[in-house]
């Protein structure tokens, strides 16, 4: 079970190891731990097995989703299949991650809204974050202003709903149906984040519940990175 997927705030559980590969490699019954996806990096923290203590401790230093697993990455050997253990996320990254993947979300939706353009990708970071959208003309003098708009949405305390739709229901959202393509038929409903009065897309990452918690944006740079794909670069201001 991807706890993450209702609650992005879930920062300790409690689980039991189901599946162990070559040592390290550990799967469980459920997981807050977010797997490396969607432009979004992977979690880390730390599996305590028997309270803790000595040689209980587990650091996890990698999540990915393989063969439709999601798999942690302990730095040591030693848990078995039926272990129970806690797992605790490093909040402080997961909730960077956050602030970031809601702010792109807003600023896509100020870019097409300005430009029409599709949104083609982007790569959350610690240090920054890129938004890649296809575009013919790159507006330089415009970027400040996406800027600008992008922080004025955040200081305006936009409420941030997660929620599922059936499939029909979703895809006649139009920012939806956009990324019909990316969504095979055997998909039945459909994960949307709802930026209230700005912005809807189908997503599968962690989000604020509130805009205010990102602060503010800066874009740092922007650069042309072949035929119609334009690229920004921002970072949040510190907490």
């Amino acid at each position: 079970m991807e706890l993450y997927l209702d609650d992005s705030y879930t920062r300790e559980f409690k689980a039991e190891v189901t599946k162990v590969v070559r040592g390290k490699f550990i799967v469980l019954n459920n997981t807050a731990f977010y797997p490396n996806s969607g432009g979004q990096p992977h979690d880390i923290g730390i599996f305590l097995k028997n309270k803790g203590g000595r040689g209980n401790e587990y650091r996890v230093v990698y999540t990915g989703r393989f063969n439709g697993n999601i798999s942690h990455e302990v730095n040591v050997s030693g848990l078995r299949i039926g272990d129970k253990i806690v797992g605790r996320i490093e909040w402080d990254r997961r909730h960077l991650f956050m602030r970031s993947h809601t702010a792109c979300h807003i600023l896509s939706a100020v870019i097409h809204e300005e430009t029409g353009a599709e949104i083609t990708g982007n790569r959350i970071g610690e240090e920054r974050t890129r938004v890649d959208f296809s575009l013919e003309n790159f507006d330089r003098e415009g970027i400040g202003a996406y800027g600008k708009r992008v922080n004025d949405i955040i200081r305006n305390s936009h409420d941030v709903r997660i929620y599922t739709l059936p499939r029909d229901d979703a895809l006649k959202i139009p920012s939806v149906f956009r990324l019909k393509k990316a969504f095979p038929d055997s998909i039945s409903e459909i994960r949307i984040v709802d930026i209230a009065g700005v912005d809807m897309q189908a997503c599968g990452g962690t989000h604020v519940r509130n805009t205010e918690e990102i602060g503010e944006i800066e874009i740092i740079k922007a650069e042309n990175k072949g035929k119609n794909n334009r690229r920004i670069y921002f970072r949040l201001s510190k907490d």
